[in-house]
């Protein structure tokens, strides 16, 4: 079996293309639910956004470095899992977020400020915890990643979006009001049909190494939500806003992942798995942590 550190899997330009696409819709679907009235609303009791942008791009990109230091995966694992924590929170947060019971207009407002941070704090992220890691280290080296290229990438899908739903929201309400639900369900329907289409193409990639990477994946997840919790506890958070941000740290956005792996990274094999199963496993784990987060009293 080759190593999975030299599989490349199979994604053609057009895959990304779409892909590309499929994102921006997700995330201006979850900007025709903003206003400017939100954030200045949180500018004047910001704490609980700090709180949930440090666990974002601070305290997760430290734990997954802690976890490659203790398990020294193979390379295009670990830059896998770095790369993930990297990234902003995934959009589906807003929804688990809702449906535990949380605060939902934090947890939207936590995805687009981390959305609009990620131009710059996702390639540092990248780069830097990359670049500590000495076999990651040789990765980044032969790929020689340009910050301004990710940048660019990451505004153009996912920031432009953003400020187009929230202009639309604003000029015209009684739009977005009809497109909100709808367009929700669509988005999110057609990223798992993409990913399930994606798995398809290099199935057998992934009946060779999904078992040993699966476990990788399902602790990295658990660890971003135990992370985020604790965290949001320490702080001082009450119950209702530490919902939001431990869901937010736990739902990342892999999508986004998977098209600066295939953008950057040539589709390198341990990174897009890793990538691919974090979108799968991460709906399966935000259903369980909000129901159970629902279900439980005191939701304030």
């Amino acid at each position: 079996m080759t190593p999975i550190d030299d599989v490349v899997l199979n994604f053609d330009e057009g895959s990304l293309t779409l892909l590309n696409a499929i994102l921006a819709i997700v995330m201006f679907s979850v900007a025709i639910d903003l206003t400017p009235r939100d954030f200045r609303a949180l500018a004047k009791t910001p704490r609980p956004l700090v709180v949930g942008f440090l666990s974002q791009f601070l305290v997760l990109p430290v734990l997954t470095f802690l976890l490659v230091l203790a398990l020294q995966p193979a390379p295009s694992i670990a830059l896998g899992l770095i790369l993930v924590a990297a990234c902003p929170g995934g959009n589906i947060s807003n929804f688990f977020t809702n449906r535990a019971g949380g605060n939902a207009a934090l947890s939207v407002s936590m995805t687009a400020l981390a959305t609009v941070m990620a131009i710059l704090l996702t390639p540092l992220n990248i780069a830097l915890w990359g670049g500590l890691y000495a076999p990651t280290r040789a990765i980044l080296q032969e790929t020689a990643i340009d910050p301004v290229s990710v940048a660019i990438t990451v505004g153009l899908m996912l920031v432009l979006p953003l400020i187009l739903g929230v202009t639309l929201n604003t000029r015209r309400p009684d739009i977005t009001a009809r497109l909100r639900k709808p367009l929700q369900w669509l988005s999110m329907a057609i990223f798992i049909l993409f990913v399930a289409l994606a798995l398809a193409g290099n199935w057998q990639y992934f009946l060779d190494y999904g078992v040993g990477i699966s476990w990788y994946v399902i602790l990295h997840n658990s660890l971003a939500l135990a992370g985020g919790f604790l965290f949001a506890t320490l702080a001082g958070l009450s119950p209702y806003n530490r919902r939001a941000v431990t869901i937010e740290t736990g739902i990342q956005n892999s999508g986004l992942g998977l098209v600066l792996i295939f953008a950057f990274f040539h589709g390198l094999g341990g990174m897009a798995i890793i990538a691919a199963f974090w979108g799968i496993w991460h709906v399966i784990s935000g259903f369980a942590v909000s129901g159970l987060m629902s279900r439980s009293e005191a939701a304030r």
